[in-house]
């Protein structure tokens, strides 16, 4: 007897072993067409695997758009992909091809490159496979029998993965029709279930398990959904965000560069820092308000530190090192890639008391990572960035108030930047961590607690906690769906262990501070990239570059527009002139093309009359303003939330 209980807490019993799709039919009919997989125990297993114990179950169906559901059919539909182009163009080698956030991508190794032409051609295979609705079946292989195989298949790539899988780990390949693939599953009952609402976006270049000394690869991305209509929906998004891509507006607005010597680095143009700058102040503003003290930390920091910290083993690859990283005594300095152990040096000089803590410390701190050129994207993913990075130091019957304090102080500074959709992660120990599970146990108690306090909904990101401590991920949706993981919140009991931080408590003990690692835009670089693909380049008056263009219609007026200008700038009001001997509509165009939010227009009557002309960005009529009215309304709309 099987005992299966369902997610609204209801029993089922069935003689001897059961499966998903046995329990899906028991149920209805109609849920057993809709079904895709099933979750035992929170794992997702396949439709027709046994169920030989008492399990808690819930069926997996396409038309609820679940996470879960899109998983199912995206990897279907990479299967899918491979099959169709193993068919088109024999010889070609698959290597992996997983899930990604809406959508997929599979990696392929063959001489030619793929065309445009060829991912249309691949679509009209795929959709043939799909038609077929062969039968996705689960095979247990041995580990040398595997091998052996895919040898046979001429596939090295799944050779190679086999041979670095832990001995005793199962081996399992998935078969639809006579195309065959390594698997850990699970999938759909047949390709039918991919349905319709898929398309191929493009094609990359990618190596071999990220090493750039390995071969070269080329990845096509795909996207899939439960339904025609999310489908469309979504490729709507991709062409909005397409038309707001950071890098397109960067160049168009004159706001920043990259080039091929400073890979990962960028290269601010005046406009551009004006941003940067104003966003420094910003939070400047906000953390002083909040108790923050600020500090600087140097950029180079010798190896024992990091060792000491851990981030030597953990974080070694992805740092920029001075000297010979082979040699113990070469005094090997690295590039800081984060800020939390110069934060801890600070802390530790001299002695602390219980009184002064809760301590915060901040710093808009530079960091650099030596992340792989094919993962550099704009300003979004660089290898030199500037954190908002800040540690709070505090007992442990201080956690709860704290964390109640940040997500107060980051809701309101996200809804200054007009984000107010914002969801809460939490994430708790991954696999590789520093510290006991006792102290993690600790740890992820103190903040659970700490954020139920605090009264925010949240849902769970198993696994995905930092090396040192769990975490909340504070994540963000912006004018056309699109989610971004900014803030972070970390409690943290490891690494004042590993650096010896301490305190005097209230008895006269020696006792570990806790440590809160807290971020809010998450790097500078990063969230000016959000900001510019949000607003479409236009930006918030008063983070605009240029905030007024006062321009003439005749030359006779241009002492007035400077005059203009020259009062604009005595109340820090970002204005610039345009003197040129060009018609008026030319110039309100190509300033609008320039995301200026106010256009002042200034004549000959308006010189003599003391008057502007104010146009706002996106508007077809202008108003007629009295100068000195003019200022102050212009004052009133450019004023920042920190002044």
């Amino acid at each position: 007897m099987v005992e299966i209980t369902l997610p609204d807490g209801a029993k089922r019993q069935y003689d001897g072993s059961t499966s998903g799709m046995d329990i899906a039919t028991s149920i209805s009919p109609g849920l057993a067409k809709k079904a895709l997989a099933v979750t035992v125990n929170g794992q997702a297993w396949d439709l027709s695997r046994e169920i030989t114990e008492d399990s808690e179950v819930a069926i997996i169906v396409r038309d609820k758009g679940t996470e879960e559901a899109l998983e199912i059919i995206r990897h279907d539909c990479a299967h899918v992909l491979a099959e169709a182009v193993q068919e088109l163009f024999p010889g070609t080698q698959v290597t992996i091809g997983p899930n990604i956030e809406n959508g997929f991508f599979y990696d392929f190794y063959r001489a030619d490159p793929f065309t445009t032409e060829d991912l249309e051609v691949i679509e009209t295979k795929m959709h043939e496979i799909i038609a077929r609705d062969e039968a996705f079946e689960r095979q247990v292989m041995d580990r040398d029998a595997a091998i052996e195989f895919f040898k046979a298949k001429g596939e090295q790539f799944k050779v190679e993965l086999i041979q670095d899988l832990p001995q005793g780990e199962t081996i399992t390949l998935y078969s639809q029709g006579d195309w065959i693939d390594l698997c850990r599953g699970p999938h759909a009952p047949t390709t039918g279930k991919v349905g319709k609402a898929f398309k191929l976006l493009s094609v990359a270049g990618a190596y071999w398990r990220g090493d750039s000394n390995r071969e070269q690869l080329q990845r096509i991305y795909g996207t899939a959904f439960e339904d025609p209509k999310s489908l469309r929906a979504h490729l709507t998004m991709l062409e909005e965000a397409a038309k707001r891509d950071h890098r397109k507006l960067g160049k168009e607005l004159d706001l920043f560069h990259m080039q091929e010597e400073a890979r990962g680095g960028v290269f601010w143009h005046p406009k551009g820092w004006r941003i940067y700058t104003e966003l420094e102040k910003y939070m400047r503003y906000r953390l002083d308000g909040a108790g923050y003290e600020e500090v600087k930390t140097p950029q180079l920091v010798d190896r024992k530190l990091w060792e000491d910290s851990g981030h030597w083993e953990k974080f070694r690859e992805h740092m920029f090192t001075t000297g010979d990283a082979a040699d113990d005594d070469a005094g090997i300095l690295a590039l800081k890639p984060m800020n939390c152990p110069c934060h801890v040096q600070i802390f530790n000089q001299g002695i602390k008391s219980y009184r002064d803590l809760p301590l915060k410390m901040s710093e808009f701190g530079s960091c650099h990572r030596n992340e792989p050129s094919g993962a550099l994207h704009g300003i979004m993913r660089v290898r030199a960035f500037t954190q908002d990075d800040a540690h709070i130091f505090a007992t442990p019957e201080q956690v709860t108030e704290q964390t109640k304090e940040f997500c107060t102080l980051l809701m309101q500074i996200y809804a200054d930047f007009g984000f107010t959709d914002v969801v809460v992660k939490f994430s708790d120990r991954p696999e590789t961590r520093a510290g006991t599970d006792e102290t993690w146990d600790k740890a992820e108690g103190a903040l659970r607690e700490a954020i139920e306090d605090a009264g925010l909904p949240y849902t769970m990101n198993p696994g995905e906690g930092a090396f040192y401590g769990p975490k909340l991920e504070f994540v963000l949706r912006d004018a056309i769906g699109r989610d971004w993981q900014c803030g972070t919140w970390q409690v943290d009991f490891v690494l004042p262990e590993r650096l010896d931080a301490n305190y005097i408590a209230e008895d006269g003990s020696k006792q570990r501070p806790v440590m809160l690692h807290r971020a809010i835009l998450g790097s500078f670089e990063r969230f000016i990239g959000i900001l510019i693909e949000n607003y479409a380049g236009k930006l918030p008056l008063w983070l605009a570059p240029t905030q007024v263009t006062v321009a003439t219609i005749t030359t006779d007026a241009n002492d007035y527009a400077e005059e203009v200008v020259a009062e604009l700038k005595s109340r820090g009001i970002r204005a610039v002139s345009d003197l040129r001997n060009e018609k008026i509509n030319y110039k309100i165009r190509e300033h609008s093309h320039q995301k200026v939010p106010l256009v002042a227009v200034v004549g000959r009557r308006e010189a003599d009359e003391r008057t502007i002309a104010l146009r706002t960005l996106g508007g077809k009529d202008q108003e007629m303003m009295a100068l000195d009215a003019a200022l102050e309304q212009i004052s009133d709309l450019t004023r920042a939330p920190y002044s």
